[in-house]
């Protein structure tokens, strides 16, 4: 017995006899009550019930509000992503320029330049071998440091030191 809320479609009596799934070997009087049967089906609606409509209005609303959160999200996150974009491309430019500024003291820091800017700018020249004065050192002078004392807490972990060294092998 189909539910009573259930809603059936059934096919029109206005078409042929060749679609009609009423087997062949059934007599007249079956078709011919089938057929009424189908010509009495009517179909019963049912009313809005009390309450679905605001149901469906929360339930819209509450959508809407996830949609607009997941939007708004979205767009957060595209923003940052471009702003993070953006400060790796400051940072690409900035690195570029540090390259180039060390390439260029690298360059103005070579013995010809210091040379070139001792001599033009601060008047000096380059030695010459009547400047050059010889110092005899004596080798004969040694210093020797004498040994002191070791304190009690020192002898201690020489031999402890010894001990873990001896049972090492």
């Amino acid at each position: 017995m189909p539910e009573p809320n259930s809603v059936n479609y059934y096919r029109s009596t206005r078409y042929s006899d060749e679609y009609d799934d009423v087997p062949e070997n059934q007599d007249e009087d079956e078709k011919g009550s089938e057929k009424s049967r189908q010509d009495n089906i009517s179909v019963k609606q049912n009313g809005a019930k009390s309450g679905s409509l605001f149901s469906i209005i929360l339930i819209s609303v509450i959508a809407a509000a996830l949609l607009g959160t997941v939007i708004y999200t979205f767009d957060r996150r595209n923003t940052v992503y471009n702003q993070v974009a953006e400060l790796n491309n400051q940072l690409e430019l900035v690195e570029a320029e540090n390259v180039r500024l060390q390439s260029e003291l690298e360059s103005r820091m070579s013995a010809k330049n210091v040379e070139e800017y001792a001599e033009n700018e601060l008047g000096m020249q380059k030695i010459d071998s009547s400047q050059i004065k010889y110092i005899r050192i004596q080798t004969d002078d040694v210093v020797s440091i004498p040994q002191q004392d070791k304190g009690l807490v020192s002898k201690i972990k020489g031999f402890i030191d010894s001990c873990v060294e001896y049972f090492r092998g």
